[in-house]
């Protein structure tokens, strides 16, 4: 392990995929968000795959919670249809929302044409000492999302740790 990624922090990365959670189809996503953290100097813990269901991604983001993580991505399950619940998992796991992130998400993504994520309801927020992002799952969101992201959630993460710049 590099020292830059000790000093951004640790991530875990949510993959919201019912056939990914059952084996039935292999993830995709999640080696690419677990690169794109790593680039931004983020040591990933590991990536876990749920099912779109309220309960296992509020389990999967309490438990990054309480294991430390400064950061947990969860990717997937953040549009309009009934079994896109992730920002309702979502909101019963923060203590304080971050919605300038969420709108920077958005903005950024549908003017790079990732329409998934300019239709996205992903939340951004702080539970405990983690910050917690939800990003809309096709590759384009993803790689705009990060872009987008990466340079705020160093910021956040090091206001939470009490670092001073």
């Amino acid at each position: 392990m590099d020292i830059e990624a000790t000093l951004a922090g640790r991530a875990l990365v949510v993959i919201v995929d019912d056939r990914a959670a059952h084996g039935a189809e292999v993830d995709a996503v999640g080696p690419l968000v677990t690169e794109l953290l790593g680039e931004a100097g983020f040591f990933v813990d590991a990536t876990v795959a749920v099912s779109a269901d309220e309960v296992e991604i509020r389990n999967a983001l309490n438990t990054a919670v309480i294991g430390g993580v400064d950061l947990v991505i969860s990717v997937g399950g953040t549009g309009v249809s009934p079994r896109d619940v992730t920002p309702d998992a979502t909101a019963a796991v923060l203590d304080r929302e971050i919605p300038g992130i969420s709108e920077a998400l958005r903005s950024s993504g549908l003017a790079a044409g990732a329409l998934d994520a300019g239709l996205s309801r992903g939340l951004v927020g702080v539970s405990g000492s983690t910050l917690v992002v939800n990003l809309a799952s096709s590759r384009a969101a993803i790689r705009d999302g990060m872009a987008t992201l990466t340079p705020l959630a160093g910021h956040v993460i090091g206001e939470l740790s009490g670092i001073e710049d």
